[in-house]
């Protein structure tokens, strides 16, 4: 166990297990995936829709797809945890189906995010001007669009990772400019570093 995580992955579906963690996580979101959580002992905050709930032992929750939302603790205190992120395909997300482009928008991104996209190419792809798409984008998919394709890129860096390439090697096919960007943003949204996840997918793979 690496900082009292212990990440599983199977087909497309993960399972995060939280062991007197003190791990908070900022805002993020889980764009095809719905997140069902199980708090064993102690308690976690969750910041969802401009509130928040703290959920404790016993207690269990669920995030929709692209609902944003972030995990603190409470008063600094350890808790334990299992959440499991499920793959939803067809399940609209929290704020309804986009009408006016961004659907294709966030699919563009999804499938290759590791494409250059600047924000100027987005709004052009879609008919918007940059200020309107940004808002309707983060509105449909709880994230900027820069943010989001940063997530994307940690996720297809993750996947990258299980199938067997390196840091280095998931780091550039996934757009990062160089390998301690890379680190930093995976760290930051999972909470481990490459590296680290690399000994929990050898871990289970005995």
């Amino acid at each position: 166990m690496i900082n009292n995580i212990i990440y599983n992955r199977k087909n497309n579906t993960e399972c995060i297990y939280y062991k007197d963690s003190t791990q908070s996580y900022p805002v993020h979101t889980h764009a095809t995936h719905l997140t069902l959580g199980f708090v064993s002992n102690g308690a976690v905050c969750i910041v969802c829709d401009g509130g928040r709930k703290i959920y404790r032992t016993g207690a269990h929750f669920c995030i929709l797809p692209d609902t944003p939302h972030a995990i603190e603790t409470v008063n600094d205190a350890p808790y334990s945890m299992i959440s499991v992120c499920v793959a939803a395909d067809g399940m609209p997300n929290q704020a309804g189906m986009g009408t006016d482009g961004i659907e294709k928008l966030k699919r563009r991104i999804l499938d290759a995010p590791e494409d250059v996209f600047l924000v100027e190419d987005m709004a052009r792809s879609i008919g918007m001007s940059p200020y309107h798409m940004i808002r309707r984008f983060k509105a449909v998919c709880g994230l900027t669009p820069h943010q989001f394709q940063i997530q994307c890129r940690v996720r297809r860096g993750q996947k990258l990772l299980e199938e067997g390439k390196s840091v280095t090697e998931a780091a550039y096919a996934t757009g990062f400019c160089d390998q301690s960007h890379f680190d930093r943003c995976f760290q930051r949204i999972v909470r481990l570093t490459p590296s680290e996840y690399r000994i929990h997918l050898s871990f289970f793979s005995r």
